[in-house]
């Protein structure tokens, strides 16, 4: 039961981050003055570049807790 609450609390989130905005003031700024299409891209750039410091935790944690969780059942 457990699994399944993980599995779909990840794929809730990854259904969701497509729709978010990461930009700060100052790159919304630059992104308006840019035009539609390269603001897209600047977004699509900053998601992009997040998402590598989260894969590397989460593949840590879940090697971490693979490694020390399973002993528990």
């Amino acid at each position: 039961m457990k699994k399944i609450l993980v599995i779909l609390i990840l794929i809730i989130c990854v259904l969701a981050s497509h729709t978010v905005l990461a930009q700060c003031s100052i790159c919304t700024r630059t992104a308006a003055q840019l035009g539609d299409q390269p603001a897209q891209g600047l977004n699509a750039g900053i998601l992009y570049l997040a998402f590598t410091p989260f894969a590397v935790v989460g593949f840590i944690g879940y090697r971490w807790w693979k490694n020390n969780g399973s002993q528990e059942v």
